[in-house]
């Protein structure tokens, strides 16, 4: 068996590895994402696949996200006519995240022609609304814990990863060897979502290092957002929080839920700003063995917010004034009605700027999270005076020391880990952790290398 890593190196998007063995019908694709962040990055979504799509026998998914997803409807536009593989919850996601890919991916593409800010004459969208539906006929929703035939002789298995709904870790076997893709790993004590379930028994582990070098701080979120709710309720400011839509803005909305049950919420109108965030907040609830969450705190979680639908009613926010919370996608401030509040509020010392997950290089929250004093929004450079935030605690990634964890739960060492999904730095950083303290054998990966499987 041979497995090539054509993203999620050196970088934490863009999750594609093809899995090649005598056991298939032909090669299958673990994720299948897209590149973000840096420029050069993105370009590599322009730039193809280094195999004929037409030949792959499958493509599982670990999760929804689009870093993992991304790219499908560009694959199935191409000529794949095959299996998509992912749990239950995840396919419910992936038919609200794909087709608004392709929505705002036409809408860039539109807003750029039209303000004559594309270095390309003109600007086209990597696929459309209609390509990423075209894609969702592919997708074949399982359950977990069953092994499902990829051949005669090869097999999957997925198992609860904690990350987000539908989140999964995957086992494939065949050829007698069972190799292990972890996606992103969630955490054992988050606030919302249960914890992973134990390593599978593995000969191979690709796991992710999004926080391979850091540990989250132990600060109780609930507080901290209190403070910081408080502040912008004396200031008359308003919070923004850039969040993803998927999982973040759900946790968001219950810490917000919680306070207002504590009634130590002030009286403080709360946006939800993000109609891909209003529709996975309901489906949120439609799987209630994912998280922890009661049926109760569910429906207070999805009553805190006032859901923003229309762009006119988004406009409408940034003429107000505050004190108001919006929490609007996306969650490192890429894209998305969270971009134009940010061109709306950002300029103003008495607004807070909240960020609530890991920032990719590259990306506005990045820059922002580093101390930037202006950012570019729609060829426009807008001066950055609000404060600057961050709750990293709220991240659904495990860090470093709940990685080694997760690690430690397998009854058997793997003869090979693979540390994928992060910055070099944080590879490398978890590569010797994992070396020194497991005395595993580990490797990080370049993008394009293949490595046997032996």
């Amino acid at each position: 068996m041979k497995i090539t890593f054509l993203g999620g190196t050196g970088t934490v998007t863009g999750s594609k590895y093809l899995l090649e063995s005598s056991g298939f019908d032909g090669p299958v694709l673990v994720d299948c994402g897209l590149f973000q962040g840096l420029k050069n990055l993105r370009l590599r979504n322009w730039q193809g696949l280094p195999f004929d799509v037409k030949n792959l026998s499958a493509i599982i998914l670990t999760h929804a996200h689009l870093d993992h997803t991304g790219y499908i409807p560009l694959l199935v536009k191409s000529g794949y006519k095959g299996p998509i593989y992912c749990s239950e919850a995840t396919y419910e996601l992936c038919k609200i995240l794909l087709p608004d890919s392709g929505h705002l991916q036409e809408e860039e593409a539109r807003y750029a022609n039209k303000r004559g800010f594309s270095k390309h004459q003109p600007a086209l969208p990597l696929y459309t609304l209609e390509d990423a539906q075209k894609s969702l006929q592919s997708f074949k929703p399982v359950r977990r814990h069953q092994k499902i035939p990829l051949s005669k002789q090869a097999s999957f298995e997925l198992f609860n990863a904690g990350h987000i709904l539908g989140s999964s870790v995957v086992r494939i076997e065949t050829e007698g060897k069972r190799l292990v893709f972890s996606g992103d790993l969630g955490r054992p004590d988050d606030l919302v979502m249960k914890p992973p379930e134990s390593l599978p028994d593995c000969d191979y582990l690709v796991v992710e290092s999004t926080y391979g070098n850091r540990k989250h701080e132990r600060v109780d979120p609930v507080g901290l957002l209190k403070e910081i709710v408080d502040e912008a309720w004396a200031n008359k400011g308003v919070v923004i929080i850039p969040s993803f839509a998927v999982g973040r803005a759900q946790t968001l909305l219950y810490i917000l839920s919680e306070l207002n049950r504590q009634g130590k919420l002030p009286d403080i109108p709360v946006y939800l700003n993000s109609p891909m965030a209003t529709n996975v907040t309901h489906v949120f609830c439609h799987f209630q063995d994912e998280h922890r969450l009661s049926e109760s705190q569910c429906k207070d979680t999805c009553d805190v917010a006032v859901y923003v639908q229309t762009p006119e009613e988004s406009k409408t926010i940034n003429q107000q004034s505050g004190p108001m919370i919006i929490v609007s996608a996306s969650g490192m401030a890429t894209g998305g009605r969270v971009v134009h509040h940010l061109k709306a509020f950002a300029s103003d010392p008495k607004n807070i700027v909240l960020f609530a997950g890991f920032q990719a290089a590259g990306t506005r929250g990045a820059a922002m999270v580093h101390g930037a004093d202006m950012i570019k929004i729609h060829g426009q450079y807008i001066p950055v005076r609000a404060k600057v935030k961050c709750l990293d605690m709220l991240s659904a990634h495990a860090d470093y020391m709940e990685i080694l964890s997760w690690l430690q739960t397998s009854k058997h060492r793997p003869k090979k880990v693979f540390v994928t999904h992060g910055e070099p730095s944080a590879s490398d950083s978890l590569r010797q952790k994992i070396e020194e303290e497991l005395k595993w054998d580990v490797e990080v990966p370049f993008l394009g290398e293949s490595r046997e499987l032996k």
